[in-house]
């Protein structure tokens, strides 16, 4: 039975079944994975019942992804490493490039996302300047086995920044009207708001296993 007090950082913990029930109902498990599920339902104004009905379904189901609570800490950063921050510089310039020719191609629409570019480009310019921080200086940390208060500063460095990523995303979101083409969109435009829909899945599931399984365990001393 899903405790509706526990947190949305906690629920996407468990697996991705849970992470893609909390994607489809837009409730934010990355910045505001403190939320308990009750709270962020109501402020959203969704049905608590029906969220927690699908929550049970996708726990009932099982997920073969791992629970990194239980994992290391060296193994969570090499997992975040490969998973999250290799793929993403190619993702990000792929989905730029499209917004470009989008923009470029179709402009004169009403219907065309125009600015989206432009938000791509800062978006990007962002992210990678947050992930050279990580892989130079709280990463290597990590990994040579640093714990504890020496690490506040960068982490609350890398939690401001990771606010900034989520406040981007719903930018994202209203530029592109919730990723949903219009019935003019050519075939690169219709590509374009599914990677984007793709990219935010994976950098809210990076934000949260950053804030909510690997932050706190850097900040436990000894």
């Amino acid at each position: 039975m899903i405790d509706t007090n526990t947190s949305l950082g906690d629920l996407a913990a468990t697996g991705t079944d849970a992470r893609g029930v909390l994607l489809r109902y837009q409730l934010d498990f990355c910045c505001g994975g403190g939320r308990s599920l009750a709270t962020a339902c109501e402020a959203a104004g969704l049905d608590l019942d029906q969220v927690v009905a699908e929550l049970e379904v996708a726990a009932n189901r099982g997920s073969d992804s791992a629970d990194w609570r239980e994992r290391s800490v060296e193994e969570l950063v090499e997992h975040i490493l490969e998973r999250y921050h290799r793929p993403l510089p190619d993702h990000i310039d792929s989905v730029l490039a499209a917004a470009e020719k989008v923009e470029r191609v179709h402009g004169a629409k009403e219907s065309c996302p125009r600015g989206l570019a432009a938000h791509l480009r800062s978006i990007r310019d962002g992210l990678m300047s947050h992930l050279a921080k990580e892989e130079q200086v709280l990463f290597p940390a990590l990994l040579a086995g640093r714990r504890g208060g020496m690490l506040s500063g960068p982490v609350t460095v890398m939690m401001r920044e990771h606010d900034d990523h989520g406040d981007n995303l719903k930018r994202t979101r209203a530029l592109t009207n919730d990723f949903t083409p219009p019935a003019e969109a050519c075939a690169t435009w219709r590509a374009m708001y599914e990677e984007l829909d793709r990219l935010e899945a994976d950098l809210m599931a990076h934000i949260h296993l950053e804030n909510h399984v690997l932050f706190p365990r850097a900040l436990q001393e000894g």
